[in-house]
């Protein structure tokens, strides 16, 4: 995977740390590695955020003009391992062999794991919040503890700086990153965990949740809430104004999810356990502003048979061995009265008439949800090479946006955008984002663009009308049309002269060329 500007993290030395940290895996898997290494990323922020914490308190009891300052040493060492002067700054309280200080110091000790082991099930007894989501297997015979201890040393180098958010920042950044490249090492079975941020950030650009309650059913390693979280930063508003809740039912995923939020300070609800969202509805009473989801595609095996007459099935119910509409229409049911929700499916889901799912879509277009419809070339997910689409839809569509745009539906064809990064997989770049999100929005009547305007061949404004005439289909290349062709002004005599000298050209070329084979064959004393 490249390490270029749009990537997941780049900041220097990711792509040497994963390097280093491959090389010390051996033989295990890469889906079993990935917890060995981002549980001690995890380990290691909060342990910095930890000493982080505890310097601050020992420049406050050395400051005369602080109300805390004190000259007695032993009241100075009550304070500093008070539990309570961490947990008040939203710091987890680590225990003095839970310290990354004390895990480096024995790297080379065969206990090793052990001790990290020790570490992970003390700091979960110290925070409740963390209870059931630390790995807590390093002592396992099949890890070899040099190995072990050299990812330790490896480790220990991230997050060096003075500020505790530079720190935090570094960190995060470091275990998104290693989030992308075990999901690449893993194929398929990686998109069971991760969404590529690019798509994610293109979701959340197009939503915009500045304020309100975001919610994601099927969450993974929690994606959408980072880039949620950073997009209100981005636009210089408070991350306390998003409420966030999310909901994962696999449950090695689900703690990954609650580490990646946590390294992050990101408040979560998700649920309090893994669990299935169809089957076990953890949120039943939520009703979301935003829904950001990549659920599983295509999924068989959802359990739909059983679900025959659930009150979320208000549009159709949807068939039990594809749970794409079973999908769409949870995220539906979760939304708020002016809610809207931006989700990644299969591109069947935009055509499909079998099972139902035809009835559903159309029940669905007729009900004037669908806001707009994007299609997405291939080669952009480690878990599938197929095109995608991003669905988004509004529950009032006069007032999701600056303009009513009520039995209206915005069309996108962004199939030929993207920059391959390697051999297999392909990346939405900033410039991309920022035009596909633009022309969202400009269709939408924000002032701060430039009119929308159709562009033949990327994006058009149809009608529910229209849609109708088309018998339900959503693909926006029925809508789009074909691009414009470049106005071609040379004469026709013109063109025909400078393309047929250009020809002869080539003829002599080619035959100045066949000439000197021919010669250098006779050389070596084949020739004819």
């Amino acid at each position: 995977m490249a390490n270029n500007n749009n990537h997941t993290a780049n900041i220097g030395f990711e792509d040497k740390l994963w390097q280093a940290a491959d090389k010390l895996r051996g033989h295990m898997d890469p889906s079993e590695y990935k917890h060995v290494v981002l549980g001690l990323i995890f380990l290691k922020y909060i342990s910095d955020s930890f000493e982080n914490r505890r310097k601050e308190l020992e420049a406050e009891l050395n400051d005369p003009e602080s109300f805390i300052y004190t000259e007695n040493p032993e009241t100075k060492d009550q304070i500093l391992e008070d539990r309570d002067e961490y947990l008040a700054e939203n710091v987890y309280w680590v225990v003095p062999e839970a310290r990354w200080s004390h895990l480096q110091a024995n790297t080379k000790q065969p206990e090793i794991g052990k001790l990290i082991d020790a570490a992970m099930i003390t700091i979960e007894k110290e925070n409740p919040r963390l209870q059931g989501v630390l790995p807590k297997d390093y002592a396992r015979p099949a890890l070899d503890k040099q190995r072990l201890g050299e990812v330790v040393d490896l480790i220990s180098g991230i997050g060096m700086g003075d500020e505790v958010s530079r720190k935090k920042d570094v960190l995060g950044r470091v275990y998104e990153y290693f989030l992308a490249r075990f999901a690449s090492a893993e194929g398929k079975g990686g998109g069971e965990f991760y969404t590529p941020a690019h798509v994610v950030r293109l979701l959340v650009a197009m939503l915009a949740p500045y304020q309100g309650r975001v919610f994601d059913p099927c969450c993974g390693s929690g994606g959408m809430f980072v880039q949620s979280e950073a997009f209100v930063r981005a636009h210089g508003g408070r991350t306390t104004d998003i409420s966030i809740y999310g909901q994962e039912s696999n449950p090695t995923t689900w703690r990954l999810a609650q580490i990646n939020l946590a390294i992050r300070g990101i408040d979560a609800d998700l649920g309090g356990t893994y669990a299935d969202s169809f089957h076990n509805d953890l949120h039943p009473d939520l009703r979301a502003d935003f829904v950001l989801a990549n659920p599983p595609f295509n999924d068989s095996d959802w359990g739909g048979d059983r679900l025959q007459d659930d009150a979320r099935w208000k549009y159709g119910t949807p068939p039990s061995g594809n749970a794409n509409y079973a999908w769409v229409q949870h995220f539906i049911y979760h939304l708020s009265p002016r809610g809207t929700a931006g989700f990644v499916l299969a591109n069947g889901s935009m055509s499909s008439q079998t099972s139902n799912e035809g009835e559903i879509r159309k029940n669905i277009i007729e009900a004037d949800l669908v806001d707009c419809m994007v299609a997405l070339p291939g080669q952009l997910f480690y878990s599938t090479q197929i095109p995608v689409c991003l669905w988004f839809l509004a529950r009032d569509k006069a007032n999701s946006g600056f303009r009513d745009r009520r039995g209206e539906t915005l069309f996108i064809d962004a199939r030929q955008i993207g920059s391959m990064v390697d051999r297999t997989h392909r990346e939405l770049t900033e410039e991309d984002t920022r035009k596909i999100a633009d022309t969202y929005h400009a269709w939408r009547g924000d002032p701060d663009l430039d009119a929308y305007e159709d562009e033949p061949g990327f994006c058009k404004a149809t009608t529910t009308g229209d849609i109708r005439d088309n018998h339900y289909i959503l693909t926006p290349g029925r809508y789009v049309g074909l691009p414009e062709r470049e106005a071609d002004d040379e004469p026709f005599e013109e063109k025909m002269a400078r393309l047929t000298a250009a020809l002869y050209e080539q003829f002599a070329e080619s035959q100045r060329l066949e000439a000197e084979i021919r010669a250098n064959l006779e050389e070596l004393g084949y020739g004819e």
